[in-house]
């Protein structure tokens, strides 16, 4: 395999020191440093990564060079990815349990090494890939790896670290998208059992999902304290897989309206505490909202690379694209815009790990990411003239399949409303 060692690697050492700060590790993981793995990476950006973190990213771009690039365009074109063979051999690398207890199959590193997991993902040439996999390390699982029981972490959190099991995040639902608190799924107690009814929208991973981390009410009372999360085997008894949605973009992913009839689920499958379910989302969103962001960063920079490229060599009035002032100074804004989001990033990454609350700064940055993506698209793709809006370029993927980073995993008006709470702008209820 691409980066057979990474996980002796990781189990033999442990990092002291990386570039110009202190990180600590749980497991015995990279005691030393490897200079010889920068030199096929980008080691300028060095704010929150070292030589080890290039290392794990180039061990992550051979994988996506051999494994996954050369297939992304039959699985676009037969609107699926084949994600249990593909999270396996993530899995038997250990990609995908990066900052998840070495107990359960994890790495056992801090956060850093996750976001530059996330970050080089984004050479993946499609974005349904990425977000798939992200739903498996950043999304559905976190809360589990923070609050779950051992029997959970062994039964749903170990075979998804190691690639044996897909997971799936059930929160939204047809009538409550963003406003997590209003969901309706409900889950009744019954002796030493939950029986579960309701349904869950836009699930990916839904359709090929072994389990899903499903957010349910398990009490009346306050919309904020009444919730739990459940880790749902998906081959339970009343699970329905009703249809698998016809998306505009992300295509190559699976994403699937479920619906729950009388399905019964053991009470001790509540992850945490009864009723935190709520709180448990809002932290697990943090790491979405962060991985969101990182995902972002390559596409942006192969738009404008490749639209870089094309320009230079496309003649209009018998001169580049690229020589009219208008289109080189436009790259160079959008450069400079992903540069400043990628700086936000690692400070909120870098607060992240000192353990501080950052749903401040990871809903901006989610916000940034989701509207620079669309401006990004927008113009490349406008530079691309007519060969733009064919599918035989990569920013007409690109335009389609980020379009989402504004609208999942909390819309931007969601991600305002978190900042304005956070200002204390937003109007006090029953103004």
């Amino acid at each position: 395999m691409a980066s057979a060692g990474l996980r002796t690697l990781v189990s033999k050492r442990c990092l002291t020191s990386l570039g110009r700060r202190e990180l600590s590790c749980s497991s015995k993981a990279l005691q030393k440093t490897h200079p010889a793995a920068t030199e096929s990476s980008d080691s300028s950006h060095d704010i929150i990564y070292g030589p080890d973190h290039m290392q794990m990213r180039d061990s992550l771009r051979k994988i996506i060079q051999k494994d996954i690039n050369p297939f992304v365009d039959e699985w676009e074109k037969n609107k699926a990815f084949p994600a249990h063979k593909v999270f396996k051999v993530l899995g038997d690398n250990g990609l995908l349990g990066v900052n998840k207890p070495v107990e359960y199959g994890g790495l056992g590193l801090d956060y850093s090494f996750s976001a530059a997991v996330a970050e080089e993902l984004g050479y993946i040439n499609c974005g349904a890939v990425p977000m798939a996999i992200g739903v498996q390390t950043d999304m559905a699982t976190p809360a589990l790896a923070k609050f779950g029981s051992d029997k959970l972490k062994q039964e749903f959190l170990a075979p998804s670290i190691s690639g044996d099991k897909v997971a799936c995040l059930g929160v939204s639902e047809v009538g409550s998208g963003s406003d997590v608190a209003s969901i309706k799924t409900r889950a009744a107690r019954k002796g030493d059992d939950l029986i579960i009814n309701g349904g869950k929208m836009w699930t990916t991973n839904g359709a090929q999902a072994d389990w899903m981390c499903c957010l349910v009410n398990t009490s009346e009372g306050k919309p904020h304290m009444n919730k739990s999360l459940v880790c749902l085997p998906m081959d339970s008894s009343g699970v329905t897989v009703a249809k698998k949605i016809e998306k505009i973009g992300m295509w190559s992913s699976d994403t699937a309206q479920i619906f729950f009839e009388d399905v019964r689920v053991p009470r001790s499958h509540i992850v945490g505490e009864e009723g935190q379910g709520f709180t448990y989302q809002m932290i697990q969103f943090q790491e979405e909202r962060l991985f969101a962001g990182l995902l972002a960063l390559v596409p942006m920079e192969k738009m404008i690379t490749d639209t870089i490229a094309y320009t230079r060599e496309r003649k209009v009035f018998g001169k580049p694209i690229l020589d009219n002032q208008t289109v080189h100074f436009t790259l160079a804004e959008l450069q400079t815009e992903v540069e400043l989001l990628r700086s936000a990033l690692y400070r909120a990454i870098a607060l992240y790990i000192k353990g501080q609350d950052v749903t401040n700064l990871a809903s901006m940055c989610k916000l940034k990411a989701g509207r620079l993506l669309r401006e990004a698209s927008d113009k490349c793709l406008q530079y691309w003239g007519g060969m733009g809006f064919t599918q035989d370029v990569l920013i007409s993927r690109m335009y389609r399949d980020m379009r989402l980073v504004s609208i999942g995993g909390g819309a931007d008006e969601v991600m305002l409303s978190i900042i304005c709470k956070f200002m204390d702008t937003l109007p006090k209820p029953g103004k």
